[in-house]
């Protein structure tokens, strides 16, 4: 029945997207607020790069410990919890007055988010088939990009409410950006289902005929790797990925959390022009990710499409490095660095559950994702390290395009099933 898919995909994934992309403003509006936090906090490029990335500390301590809960408890209540943590950390961010609370925020903040996105991912197997997540992962993923071209200009707008009732415009960014997420923790509880049998939205035989879908879809997967954590924890494949999303993230954050400071530089000052030139290459990642998840799953393969898009964003952060003054090619570069790398996103996370199930899927993906986003700590922090060394940004832009090289070669040595048989237990390992 693919009406009701779609109907699963319109109210579950919809809802995911619109919480992701709170999320991710959460994150990175940091980025937008660089040159003011700088400025008022008296923080150095490596400290500002540092302290971006500290979020990824706690964020990663707490991701698998969050997912196995969420597996206990169900989505419903734990994705509520987290986004209402999460959202009341990013509005207190507010009252950070120096290095130290910058740094304490930013790590209370990812304590606060751990979880979400591997829960969502989790969830969303619950209710979607293998032959149809990249497609729906796509659409739930284009978030980020989509955080990206809303966040320049609301940002821009907020920053400009500097001195309104006392408050620095970064300090409205907070609040303003915050809020959005304790609303939609509080909409969870009424909108997510934890599971297709307890969907009262669904009629009785369309409810019927998901779950069995899922079970058919569940029984498919690899025994060896199902319900328990140590044989996920300990599979070479889940660390591979890890490992994998690792130099992902690193690129991914990387970018988001510099390329507003590195276009600012280029340009030699910001405008609300330049504000909005910089969402052109979130807008491209927004189309490409969509194609790349439904191409991927109409041919069923996963690792090439991987490895391709990931080669598209190292080329097109390469032409960055060799136009750094020239605002068109930076832009032409990070439009093709973006559409490449956060295509990425698309394929990956259809490929973890073709390994997992279970409490098993449920440890494993928190895993990748927690050693993956330790990528988000790294990034912005050689990013900045490298600035401050050099006085320019070609270092850093060097090791996000050759972390893209690196990951193309090692998704290509994953040895995957096809797209419909099961996996053996050596497989599996």
């Amino acid at each position: 029945m693919p009406s009701v898919l779609s109907r699963v995909t319109r109210r579950l994934a919809g809802f995911g997207f619109l919480c992701y992309v709170v999320a991710y403003l959460d994150r990175v509006n940091v980025g937008f607020a660089a040159t003011a936090l700088k400025h008022d906090l008296h923080l150095t490029d490596s400290a500002y790069g540092l302290g971006s990335g500290l979020f990824f500390v706690g964020y990663c301590l707490f991701e698998i410990p969050s997912n196995l809960v969420l597996e206990r408890v169900g989505a419903r209540l734990w994705i509520a919890r987290i986004m209402i943590g999460w959202g009341l950390v990013s509005v207190a961010t507010m009252f950070v007055s120096g290095q130290g609370t910058f740094f304490a925020a930013r790590v209370l903040l990812g304590i606060a988010e751990a979880g979400f996105f591997p829960g969502m991912i989790l969830y969303l197997t619950y209710w979607i088939p293998a032959s149809d997540r990249a497609r729906v992962g796509a659409l739930f993923m284009t978030a980020a990009p989509v955080s990206f071209i809303l966040g320049a200009p609301i940002s821009d707008a907020l920053l400009r409410l500097d001195g309104t009732m006392g408050l620095r415009g970064w300090q409205w960014l907070f609040i303003a950006e915050g809020l959005p997420a304790v609303v939609l923790g509080i909409a969870a509880l009424f909108v997510l289902t934890d599971r297709p049998e307890l969907a009262a939205w669904l009629a009785p035989k369309e409810r019927e005929w998901l779950a069995r879908r899922m079970d058919e879809d569940r029984a498919s997967r690899p025994a060896a790797i199902r319900g328990s954590i140590l044989p996920a924890m300990s599979s070479p494949k889940v660390w591979l990925l890890s490992v994998v999303y690792f130099l992902n993230t690193l690129v991914t954050y990387g970018v988001f959390l510099w390329f507003p400071t590195i276009l600012r530089d280029a340009a030699g000052g910001s405008s609300m022009g330049l504000t909005l030139l910089s969402a052109i290459p979130f807008a491209g990642a927004l189309v490409a990710m969509v194609l790349i998840g439904r191409h991927s799953d109409r041919t069923g393969e996963r690792k090439g499409h991987v490895a391709a898009c990931a080669l598209t964003g190292a080329a097109g952060l390469f032409v960055a490095i060799l136009f750094p003054r020239s605002v068109p090619l930076l832009i032409a570069g990070f439009t093709l660095s973006q559409i490449g790398q956060r295509s990425v996103m698309s394929v990956f996370w259809a490929i973890p559950p073709m390994l997992l199930a279970g409490t098993a899927a449920a440890a494993g993906i928190a895993l990748i994702n927690a050693i993956g986003n330790l990528g988000g700590f790294v990034g912005p922090t050689v990013m900045g390290a490298l600035r401050q060394g050099t006085g320019v940004y070609t270092g850093g832009l060097l090791v996000l395009a050759a972390a893209l090289v690196v990951e193309a070669v090692l998704v290509m040595t994953l040895r995957l099933p096809g797209p419909h048989s099961k996996l053996t237990r050596a497989d599996a390992r």
